[in-house]
């Protein structure tokens, strides 16, 4: 998707004040690294520091922005750090917690369109349980009301971590769908770039 002018420098602005602002926040946390000081020097650890928490907080003072400012182009609403719901039903929970044990054992295979139609189906059944899930990094809204909520991850995230994902996934999809049951909503990871181009993403 090619930008136009004025989004590019929208996009441009975003970065620039981010960068900005974590100049000027930037507060080293302190540590003592004698080995490295002495032999690497102490404005190169200075350096390291301070690239190291930029990495860090990539996603939320670089990502995050930058996706909500190309966003709101083609979505009638781009929002970041929102919460998916704060109510899940008994019935729902179980059906997330087969299908993550059915995975978990290769007794099915991911298939997220019928993993939806399942938790739709009692997404209000049973009692409804108090939750806290995991912040919706970017939450994108389009004209026909579908609703995506997306988690940015770093380019290489621990493999392990996938498992976690894929139920933060599918508990934003079920906590939605108590509140609304006929919304259409996606749950997505969004990973930035491809840190093995040209070779295709492999992790």
């Amino acid at each position: 998707m090619a930008l136009n002018q004025q989004k590019i420098i929208e996009v441009e602005t975003v970065l620039k004040n981010s960068l900005r602002n974590k100049f000027q926040t930037y507060n080293p946390e302190p540590a003592s690294m004698p080995f490295h000081t002495r032999l690497l020097g102490k404005d190169r650890m200075a350096l390291f520091s301070f690239i190291h928490s930029l990495n860090t907080n990539f996603g939320t003072s670089i990502f995050e922005p930058v996706a909500k400012a190309i966003a709101t182009e083609n979505y009638q609403l781009a929002l970041s750090q929102q919460v998916a719901g704060t109510h899940i039903s008994s019935d729902a929970y179980k059906v997330i917690q087969n299908i993550m044990d059915g995975l978990a054992t290769a007794k099915i295979s991911p298939n997220k369109p019928e993993e939806i139609i399942a938790i739709r189906q009692v997404c209000q059944s049973g009692k409804l349980i108090s939750v806290k899930p995991t912040k919706v990094d970017v939450k994108l809204v389009k004209e026909d009301g579908t609703i995506y909520l997306i988690d940015i991850k770093t380019a290489k995230p621990n493999a392990g971590g996938f498992k976690e994902f894929k139920r933060t996934l599918l508990e934003w999809v079920a906590t939605t769908l108590a509140t609304n049951p006929t919304v259409n909503v996606q749950s997505l990871i969004a990973i930035p770039y491809n840190p093995y181009e040209p070779e295709p993403y492999n992790r």
